[in-house]
């Protein structure tokens, strides 16, 4: 079978790889570099930088533990000074060696790479605009995984040195002066928190009264007030409208007419699919209302042979998301078992500082009476390797069937949640009971025996229970 694949990020790359394995004559094409634009310019860059402020956090806060530097800053935290040019350049070198080495694992599957921009020539045909010109490729299948790129504000357009979009924050060379933040969904509230340990003052701005919107309410809040007591100026409720220079500075002005001042402002407002101009709708592809390709649960679009992956989707805009949606259109189409995408299955985190990680089950399906559940919180305040690790804030939260006591869903609020959340995700797949999965053996001391205590304390539940949150 022949399968040409536009885009080489997660969805398009994994989805290579998948049709290789089965037999099939796969072809992909991609114009900015293997990995796109999770590994160029969002997910590996960005995951990085959080990393070098998360030892920019340890650093500051290892005086509480014992460990005294001799120059302090102001405020008597250890002084670390960043040199934001190597700290980016190293960055950088990260995703492009990520980038090669996809390259040549994909190379060593026999998969045939083009350096171009793909369009659709109706279902079965592609068109890869290349630098020596077009290139036809015939196909039984076709997958489209083309991504997003950031949105903009009509009256905030980005210059790329002081009004910046994520994708041009790793070209600054200087510690921002004061950097404003426009968004406070997940990009924006991990950008500030990074910036933040940086030690670089915050201005977050948020149309919504809360950090997160959507996201569980417990962890926001937890959030919220740690950002508040490291001293980041929160502006919520509060609709930015538009962005300009002024001087050696930047001015955003919000829709009641106040002006919030900074020396760089990053927008994360959002972002929209590339999916126009590239044939879809004239092979058949319905796409949705926001430019988004509509698809079942096992990436098939409207059109025969069509396939689609990742955040071009809209169904989660996740890494992990676009790879299973990839992986499952090429075993669907080359006839392999395959179950269908279960949003239900999908872990999720947030990497700031508490992490914040989520599966299955929401507090909010609860409370609105959308699932039949009971959950318990548990606070880590009184877990033994929190507090060696000097963490004070977080918690664990368990949602379980009061009938059958099957796992449903969690949220975990800790240091390292991204990895703790996959015992939990483990649970809500296979459907394990909270006695069963309470009786498995943690390592003590470990955070991860708090997700025990909590299923735990789930045990003896009841119907008189349901719809309840249970404190401890």
């Amino acid at each position: 079978m022949r399968v040409v694949i536009i885009g080489g990020g997660p969805g398009g790359y994994e989805a290579a790889l998948v049709g290789a394995q089965l037999g099939g004559e796969v072809t992909l094409i991609e114009d900015r570099g293997l990995g796109g634009s999770a590994v160029l310019t969002d997910v590996v860059p960005s995951k990085s930088l959080i990393a070098v402020s998360g030892v920019m956090s340890r650093a500051r806060k290892s005086n509480e533990m014992g460990l005294v530097y001799e120059a302090a800053d102001s405020r008597g935290k250890p002084l670390v000074k960043v040199d934001l040019m190597k700290v980016n350049a190293s960055v950088k070198a990260l995703a492009k060696a990520q980038s090669d080495d996809i390259r040549h694992r994909l190379e060593r599957d026999g998969i045939t790479l083009i350096e171009g921009r793909g369009r659709l020539n109706g279902p079965h045909e592609v068109i890869a605009e290349t630098a020596t010109g077009e290139v036809r490729l015939p196909a039984d299948y076709i997958l489209v995984s083309v991504g997003t790129r950031p949105r903009t504000l009509p009256d905030a357009q980005p210059d790329g040195e002081r009004i910046l979009t994520w994708a041009q924050l790793y070209d600054i060379d200087e510690i921002p002066e004061r950097l404003i933040v426009v968004g406070s969904g997940v990009t924006g509230t991990e950008f500030a928190n990074a910036y933040d340990a940086l030690g670089v003052p915050i201005t977050l701005v948020s149309s919504q009264p809360q950090v997160l919107p959507g996201q569980d309410p417990d962890a926001t809040k937890v959030l919220q007030a740690l950002f508040h007591e490291r001293g980041m100026d929160l502006v919520l409720g509060s609709r930015a409208v538009r962005a300009h220079r002024e001087g050696n500075g930047v001015v955003v002005t919000l829709e009641d007419g106040r002006e919030v001042l900074g020396s760089h402002v990053l927008m994360a407002v959002g972002s929209i699919p590339n999916t126009h101009d590239i044939g879809l709708t004239e092979a058949g592809v319905i796409l949705k209302p926001s430019g988004h390709i509509n698809v079942d649960r096992v990436s098939r679009s409207s059109a025969q042979g069509v396939y689609a992956a990742g955040d071009c989707t809209g169904v989660f805009p996740l890494a992990s998301v676009a790879a299973m949606q990839g992986r499952i259109a090429m075993w669907h189409a080359l006839g392999d078992a395959v179950e269908p995408f279960n949003r239900a299955e999908v872990s999720s985190n947030i990497f700031t500082n508490p992490e914040i990680a989520t599966v299955g089950v929401t507090q909010d399906d609860i409370d609105s009476g959308r699932v039949r559940g009971i959950g318990v919180t548990l606070p880590l305040a009184s877990n033994p390797r929190a507090k060696m690790l000097g963490f004070k804030d977080g918690f664990v939260k368990l949602f379980c069937r009061p009938s059958t006591g099957n796992i449903i869903g969690g949220v975990i609020v800790a240091p390292r949640a991204s990895e703790l959340i996959h015992s939990i995700a483990i649970a809500v797949a296979e459907q394990i009971n909270v006695d069963d999965f309470a009786h498995d053996f943690t390592v003590y001391p470990s955070l991860s025996g708090s997700i025990a205590e909590a299923a735990r304390r789930l045990h003896g539940h009841s119907i008189e229970l349901l719809n309840q949150q249970i404190t401890l």
